[in-house]
């Protein structure tokens, strides 16, 4: 048998619907509330943002939503993608684990993030549209997005938080390509750029102040809406394209995963993976265990408190329950720019309270170290976010080696990492450091957090 085996579903088989685990979990998730009233949101109070369509979506109890056909369409460009068995990498270690990777770096923008980025695009087109704010960390959502926005004929406008704004210029590059607009955040564009320059003219930016700019930019434009590339509830749904095709493939594979791997930053990615198969588990199917990843310098899920919070550092958006370090949190800036979020989606951090899934924090030249190990035996190379589950899928590998027990071992491997060789560089020169929070910063964050009854 050849050292590295591909499943790959034929077109035809691509998924026609998005799955909502919203149907099958045993504790419906706590309600959005409205900051001023502390009471719960309705769809009038999206609306500014939002086109219906996804405020639907995002409310929706359905087990499945319909993938439209002209989405359908786009995703056929690179899905189904492909899914491999690790067999190199299996062997390098010594372990008796079965070792299975998603592969969404095929998509024109070299990672997952098209497969929400596309369909927001569409329902945003068909709601008579044209203009679109958004923020940006490592820059895989940004470029999604603009490419999505190219397909459609929407103008897109990306803040990026700047530390990711001048590690990663091909990102920026690609964006502009596709006709987007990047603008290093904090900026002098809106309010909420120039309050927090005012306090720090260097500052490094965060998601949360880009979230805050994008979203100040849709609020006060009657032409502009926003969207988001993780977190919602709508937008993890999206992803489950990749964790559907990977329960038919694994099929294929006459296998099934006892272990599911996902790095996590706002949670999408992991959704996408890992909650097809947890809604298996919930309507009495196998049980898997499914571990988040996350980085250690920005440990959302593993030292946040579970609370309601803004979603942005200047408080313009609703307070959502979720695992949060605080909405003025600002995380070091390490290189997988993409995980430096100070909170966790609403729903992944649900189904952690409820005991369903677990987590854990690597610093980030450990998770370099496998990204390597990766690229050595398996070819391919990861993008920084993408190597925290690599991280984890190989600690995972080692535990079935040290315990005599062979596990499949599921996970995706979200982007490639060939517009971060600066990175690659940085750490095989021996430059790369582990970056640490500030626990004062921390403390002080959480300390800030609003008070909901």
């Amino acid at each position: 048998m050849s050292d590295r085996v591909k499943y790959v579903l034929e077109e035809s088989r691509l998924p026609r619907t998005w799955y909502n685990i919203q149907a099958d979990l045993p504790q419906p998730l706590p309600p959005v509330l409205h900051p001023g009233t502390k009471k719960p949101i309705g769809p009038d109070d999206l609306a500014p943002l939002f086109p219906e369509a996804l405020i639907r979506q995002e409310v929706s109890l359905e087990r499945e939503i319909e993938i439209p056909d002209p989405v359908r369409d786009i995703y056929r460009q690179w899905r189904p993608s492909p899914l491999f068995r690790a067999r190199r990498l299996e062997k390098a270690l010594q372990t008796p684990a079965r070792i299975y990777y998603k592969w969404e770096g095929v998509s024109p923008a070299g990672s997952h993030k098209p497969n929400t980025a596309v369909p927001q695009a569409y329902y945003n087109r068909e709601a008579g549209i044209r203009r679109i704010a958004t923020e940006t960390g490592a820059g895989q959502w940004g470029s999604s997005l603009a490419f999505a926005g190219a397909l459609f004929g929407i103008d897109v406008t990306v803040y990026m938080v700047r530390v990711s704004y001048n590690q990663k210029p091909y990102r920026r590059a690609l964006m502009e390509t596709w006709g987007a607009r990047c603008v290093a955040s904090p900026s002098n564009e809106t309010e909420s750029g120039r309050a927090i320059l005012a306090q720090r003219p260097d500052h490094p930016g965060s998601l949360g102040i880009a979230i805050s700019e994008a979203v100040e930019v849709a609020a006060k434009s009657g032409d502009t809406k926003y969207a988001l590339g993780s977190v919602l509830n709508h937008v993890l749904m999206h992803q489950t394209v990749a964790g559907i095709e990977a329960m038919e493939q694994m099929a294929l594979a006459e296998d099934y995963p006892d272990v599911i791997v996902g790095c996590t930053g706002g949670g999408s990615n992991f959704a996408g993976i890992a909650f097809p198969f947890l809604g298996a588990q919930l309507r009495g199917g196998r049980k898997v265990r499914i571990v988040a990843v996350e980085p250690a310098a920005c440990p959302s899920l593993t030292r946040g408190k579970y609370a309601y919070d803004f979603g942005d550092t200047s408080h313009l958006t609703p307070l959502i329950k979720m695992h949060t370090l605080g909405s003025t949190f600002t995380p070091p800036g390490f290189h997988a720019g993409g995980l430096r979020y100070h909170g966790m989606g609403p729903l992944v951090s649900h189904v952690q309270e409820l005991g369903l899934i677990e987590s854990k924090a690597y610093p980030q030249t450990a998770c370099f170290s496998a990204g390597v190990q990766f690229a050595k035996t398996e070819s391919l190379l990861p993008a920084p976010e993408a190597n925290h589950a690599v991280r984890g899928a190989i600690d995972e590998a080692l535990r079935c080696r040290e315990e005599g027990v062979s596990r499949a071992i599921l996970f995706n491997l979200c982007g490639h990492g060939h517009f971060d060789m600066q990175a690659y560089m940085d750490y095989l020169s021996g430059k790369l450091v582990d970056q640490d929070y500030n626990p004062q910063e921390l403390a002080m964050a959480l300390s800030g957090l609003p008070s909901v009854g």
